[in-house]
């Protein structure tokens, strides 16, 4: 019986692994809804939707509560968090801020251009903090009193459809970047006071959205990825791994990792500043995602009609270490080790040669739980960790592909 059982588990895995797989992604109570931005303040996560206002979850998405009181727009496009200040750029009627979560809204001051598309918070030399508003045709604006007034700083902006702001940290002060829609990046050293160009080697200049990644910016265009690493004097792109041609709408980064949204793809990860990239969409009914948030352990995407999903970080975030440059005899995938476990293990293996290689965990009955390796991998020896924390306790499955090598074994969750 001892060596049936093996024999029927790798049977059972190849007739259900041509059965739907798992879903990874979890859809939230929130959906049917268009989503266009996502933040975190303290404890709580909340969504912004284009025609539905503003929802708030103070456990992660498992349940939402419609927070628009006082909002007389419910066309929601940005977010800034300042203390216990939370603002909220709209379509059409301007700036809102709430000091009590979201629970009630007022109006700011009044801008020229209602037409909000980027909110950022800003460091000022004085203590305090300065309020950035993109706005669609008129630039940036800026408020040094929480969006009680404002005032127009665009000089030497010659690109006026704002369409992401991001704060970058430098040796003295901060630097102001603005994304916009046909003329790539501008940099202002200055609060705003004027801007400069800062979109050399930027091959496409439809900027979606801005992020800090350590000592890198990152630029989602309509043409992919670009990343800077010089303070935005010149810009290279990164995007092998991503599917050509198709524009990146959101990026979000949680500690190494960084996560791209795009138009039709779902949700791409790369652990090493955007070099490579590899696919974490598996369940995602809806792939245009224009938000990304971290909030606590989770990865919140909001997409294009379905609402909000969410999935673990610890699904995704698993780290591949060469262990060795050493060409191996043979492909090789090793027994893990502790076996059984609770609730990590590590999986080695070897690789010959260059080869696309996946290394995927199933459940017994061919569901798949997580994708530990999807990418194009030199020769070496390699081992990478898998967290099953949210995962009940059983008997998996775990099977290396490198090319023409495949191989299966089986493994013990113990709680």
């Amino acid at each position: 019986m001892k060596h049936i059982l093996p024999f029927l588990y790798v049977v059972s895995f190849l007739f259900a692994t041509t059965n739907p797989l798992h879903a990874q992604w979890i859809q939230t109570t929130l959906g049917g809804v268009f989503v266009r931005t996502i933040t975190v303040s303290d404890t709580n996560l909340f969504v912004g939707n284009s025609g539905d206002g503003i929802f708030r979850s103070t456990n992660n998405g498992t349940s939402w509560t419609a927070v628009n009181a006082g909002l007389t727009n419910i066309y929601v496009n940005a977010f800034a968090v300042s203390g216990t200040n939370l603002f909220v750029g709209t379509e059409g009627d301007g700036v809102f801020r709430s000091t009590n979560s979201g629970t009630s809204w007022s109006a700011t001051g009044t801008l020229t251009n209602p037409y909000v598309y980027a909110l950022a918070v800003s460091p000022n030399g004085a203590g305090g903090t300065d309020l950035f508003a993109g706005a669609d045709g008129d630039g940036v604006f800026r408020s040094t009193n929480n969006g009680t007034s404002w005032t127009l700083v665009s000089t030497g902006l010659t690109n006026t459809r704002i369409y992401a702001l991001s704060v970058f940290p430098a040796p003295v002060g901060y630097l102001l970047f603005a994304g916009t829609f046909g003329g790539g990046v501008f940099l202002s050293t200055n609060s705003g006071t004027s801007w400069t160009a800062a979109s050399s080697g930027l091959t496409n200049t439809d900027v979606n959205a801005l992020a800090v990644s350590g000592t890198d910016l990152f630029a989602s265009t309509a043409g992919g990825v670009f990343r800077s690493t010089n303070n935005g004097t010149s810009w290279t792109a990164a995007n092998t791994g991503l599917p050509p041609g198709v524009p990146v709408l959101s990026v979000a980064v949680s500690g190494t990792n960084l996560f791209a949204g795009t138009d039709g793809d779902g949700v791409f990860r790369s652990t090493n500043n955007g070099t490579n990239w590899t696919a974490a969409s598996t369940g995602l009914t809806n792939t245009v995602v224009w938000a990304l948030a971290v909030s606590g352990t989770y990865l919140i995407a909001g997409s294009n009609g379905d609402g909000v999903w969410r999935r673990p970080l610890s699904e995704i975030t698993t780290s591949v270490e060469r262990l060795s440059t050493d060409l191996p005899t043979h492909f090789s995938l090793h027994q893990n080790y502790p076996n059984p476990f609770n609730p990590s293990t590590t999986i080695s293996f070897g690789i010959t040669q260059i080869s696309f290689t996946t290394l995927k965990v199933y459940t017994i009955l061919g569901q798949e739980v997580a994708t530990l390796v999807n990418e194009e991998m030199r020769p070496g020896t390699y081992e990478v960790n898998w967290n099953a924390s949210s995962n009940s306790s059983g008997v998996y499955l775990y099977r290396l592909q490198a090319g023409d090598f495949t191989e299966t074994k089986q493994m013990i969750l113990l709680r």
